[in-house]
């Protein structure tokens, strides 16, 4: 006799079946991926704990289950992911919003509601999380610009921006980095989270990620993997207005050559500038160097 495969049987199977697998949080992935097989929330899944599941339900499962245990991480298989309790649409075409990319996001609205800024920029937007999340909690700004490389996660950004209402307030525009502005062009505030992984650095990491999402997105080019970090960098000094703020998240070994790179850039170019540039470092909840945040002072 077939096995009548509940909510509540499934998921602890399932549960079981993660965890001899060497899923992180066995528990967590399984509830996410059940509830959205079965177009619930997670909470429905033990309020309706003994529903049986139909032969089509159970199929669609396993072939969720399948690719999870090839090392797809869940954001993709859902296709969504919470940041800055928004959520936000993900594909293979963009990098996984991360927990810690909200130091950014936190430090970028202190920045406007301080100083009053109001041009903003992001180098290398992504799924749009970032300004969307800054547009989302600042309705007064209505000067954003968003760039990226590719043009299939400037669509997905474009998608997240029309859901969260924030789509008129913000360019998105296909670029490399500072490639299509002007000399002269200023903003007050520029955000940037840049691939800043080394190429060393990049084998170790999780299938999940190395396997998965956008090596364009994690690669940051050179040993240390600082090549488009300081690219930002210089760029982004020169598109800086006076009295700005440049953040920009890095790796956590990475503060101190950054810094340095910057201010011997500026030192080449004269004594003025080197003196106007204030640097400082932002750690993340884990108390690591996470994001340099460079002012321009007036």
């Amino acid at each position: 006799m077939r096995k009548r495969w509940t909510i509540l049987s499934l998921l602890e199977w399932t549960v079981d079946y993660f965890r001899k697998k060497g899923i992180d949080a066995p528990r967590s992935e399984a509830e996410v991926l059940l509830a959205h097989t079965l177009g619930l929330r997670r909470i429905d899944l033990y309020l309706r704990y003994d529903q049986p599941l139909s032969p089509d339900e159970l199929a669609s499962f396993k072939e969720v289950v399948r690719r999870r245990v090839a090392r797809e991480p869940s954001q993709y298989i859902t296709g969504r992911r919470e940041f800055w309790s928004l959520e936000f649409e993900v594909n293979p075409a963009v990098l996984i919003p991360r927990p810690e990319t909200e130091i950014l996001v936190e430090r970028a609205i202190d920045c406007v509601l301080e100083r009053g800024y109001r041009r903003i920029l992001e180098i290398g937007t992504g799924s749009g999380a970032i300004i969307i999340s800054i547009a989302h909690e600042l309705p007064v700004l209505d000067f954003l610009v968003a760039t990226d490389i590719s043009p299939e996660a400037i669509a997905v950004a474009h998608r997240n921006a029309l859901k969260h209402g924030v789509a008129e307030r913000i360019s998105f525009v296909v670029m490399d980095l500072f490639s299509a502005f002007r000399p002269g062009t200023l903003f007050d505030l520029i955000v940037s989270n840049p691939p800043y992984v080394s190429g060393e650095e990049y084998e170790t990491l999780a299938p999940e990620i190395r396997n998965h999402e956008p090596p364009i997105a994690l690669l940051g080019g050179g040993p240390d993997g600082l090549d488009t970090v300081k690219a930002v960098l210089a760029d982004g000094w020169d598109h800086l207005a006076p009295g700005g703020v440049m953040l920009v998240e890095i790796g956590y070994k990475q503060a101190q050559k950054a810094r340095e790179f910057l201010k011997g850039m500026l030192k080449r170019r004269s004594e003025d500038e080197v003196s106007s540039c204030r640097i400082s470092v932002i750690k993340d909840y884990a108390g690591l160097d996470r994001v340099l945040c460079v002012e321009k002072k007036v």
